[in-house]
């Protein structure tokens, strides 16, 4: 039998470090600064790996939220997928495809990324506190994961900048478990309705589109 150690890799995330977490932003710096052609997913699995699920969640989401090359969704949304669905299982370790932490983008896009994040994050971190704890107990935060998926599962979907409102819902999630706020998680339910909304509309234009374009086909070949 095959050694389950080969094909996935493992993240524990501890409580009780000796040293002062840095916040998110500073860790995103970090990376980027790194003298290195490539950061792979591996490499922010590391260097997030104490940092709990909602680090993980916002760095997979928050990028979604800027315009992207084709395809960058699928390479950010792949992660999103696997943690959101351990988290709505209610684990406390997380465990990755060794071939999703292998996935890399270049120091320089990743830098980029970071430039752009950077100022949005450092102003966002200084509002956010410890609040409304009864919306972060394990349940509700299992429900919380729960809806996160259904909004990675969203942010695959080939809809022009349908990516945004899906994953602005998830970086507020991610927020409030990151920093235990809990109106960050308010806000994350009020994006997470939105952005079904948002499907459905665009949704149903779709299928009218469509339904329009056979009518029309049927009467040219009638």
């Amino acid at each position: 039998m095959p050694d389950p150690s080969s094909s996935l890799a493992t993240v524990a995330f501890a409580d009780g470090d000796a040293e002062p977490r840095q916040r998110f932003s500073e860790v995103l710096s970090g990376l980027a600064a790194r003298p290195v052609p490539v950061i792979s997913i591996g490499d922010v699995l590391n260097a997030f790996g104490d940092r709990g699920f909602g680090a993980l969640m916002l760095f997979f989401a928050a990028p979604n939220m800027l315009p992207l090359p084709p395809g960058m969704s699928a390479v950010l949304g792949a992660p999103l997928l696997f943690i959101t669905a351990q988290l709505m299982l209610g684990r406390s370790t997380l465990w990755m495809p060794r071939f999703i932490c292998e996935r890399s983008i270049s120091r320089d896009f990743f830098a980029l990324l970071t430039a752009k994040l950077g100022p949005i994050l450092h102003r966002v971190e200084r509002f956010l506190r410890p609040r409304i704890s009864m919306l972060l107990h394990p349940v509700p935060e299992r429900i919380v994961g729960g809806a996160c998926l259904l909004l990675a599962v969203i942010l695959f979907l080939p809809i022009p900048f349908g990516n945004i409102p899906p994953a602005f819902a998830v970086a507020a999630f991610s927020l409030g478990i990151l920093e235990r706020d809990g109106m960050a998680t308010i806000i994350g339910w009020f994006a997470t309705v939105g952005s079904v909304l948002i499907l459905a509309a665009i949704s149903s234009a779709i299928i009218a589109g469509i339904r329009a374009f056979l009518d029309q086909l049927w009467v040219l070949i009638g």
